[in-house]
């Protein structure tokens, strides 16, 4: 199965789990709460989501004068890929990492935090920045905004569906009426399946950046060169990043941190450099 046609279904099933807990909650009542509630949170995501996580990181703007080999980086790989240059900007951290952001490519934006230009070398550093952009191309930042969005409303639906199970809340308020069990069954199940999902997400597109950006620089190695090398640094010096916001970088900041592979908001980095030597004819 392909990321796009993985990414497709399980941004159906979040849709499809807001729906199921929406007609627990009370059918058509409960339905146009759960549309309303996504369409608010989805549009003050999407135009915002960029400004938040910059101010967040403390990110300075990069002139070209400034990092005259990192801007023509960029463009170059901008080129390639066919979208305009990204504005370029540096997080004050000496742990190496990476991420884009912006709702679409006119928009889009690409930070370097200090430690990654120093830990890399530029054929790797190439290989990220092509990986950053590969995002930007595959439009990854607005796929995931959506998809934390859905789940953030789930988790919403599903605690107002607690207290309504406790409290009889939602029971014959429109035609349809609720279903108390199904309610109940979805308020203690829909959680954990969102999350699931979500991660499922972020893991589909980090795999698919990847691909794009190896064809986007036309070095494959490079890009998985740097990855076994972030993965390593990220062990060595921590990012002091928001877990809200660890999907959004090439490698975790919480390296070695999660509970599982189903609950990794990233593939393994093994097997990501596995298949990026794939691409290059290696093994």
């Amino acid at each position: 199965m392909t990321s796009q046609l993985k990414t497709a279904l399980l941004l159906g099933a979040l849709t499809a789990i807001i729906l199921l807990i929406g007609q627990a909650m009370g059918g058509r009542s409960g339905l146009m709460i759960a549309f309303v509630l996504a369409l608010v949170m989805n549009v003050g995501s999407y135009w915002f989501s960029d400004k938040i996580v910059l101010s967040m990181y403390r990110a300075r703007e990069l002139a070209p004068e400034d990092a005259p080999g990192l801007h023509a980086m960029v463009e170059d790989l901008a080129r390639n890929a066919g979208i305009p240059k990204p504005r370029l900007v540096i997080i004050p951290q000496q742990a190496p990492n990476a991420f884009a952001t912006g709702r679409n490519p006119q928009n889009a934006v690409v930070a370097v935090t200090e430690g990654i230009v120093r830990t890399l070398s530029p054929e790797e550093l190439r290989g990220v920045l092509s990986h950053e952009l590969g995002h930007v191309l595959n439009r990854d930042i607005l796929i995931q905004t959506v998809a934390a969005v859905l789940a953030s409303v789930i988790m919403v639906l599903a605690s107002i569906a607690r207290w309504s199970a406790i409290f009889g809340g939602f029971s014959g308020r429109d035609d349809e009426g609720g279903n108390p069990l199904a309610l109940i069954a979805m308020a203690l199940f829909a959680p954990l399946a969102a999350t699931l999902i979500q991660m499922a997400i972020s893991r589909s597109r980090e795999f698919l950046a990847d691909a794009t950006g190896a064809r986007i620089s036309g070095t494959p190695l490079a890009l998985a060169s740097a990855l076994g090398k972030l993965e390593a640094s990220s062990r060595r010096v921590p990012l002091q990043a928001n877990p809200s916001t660890e999907n959004m970088f090439i490698v975790s900041p919480f390296s070695g941190a999660s509970l599982g592979r189903w609950f990794s908001t990233h593939p393994p980095t093994e097997e990501r450099i596995a298949r990026l030597r794939a691409m290059a004819g290696q093994r």
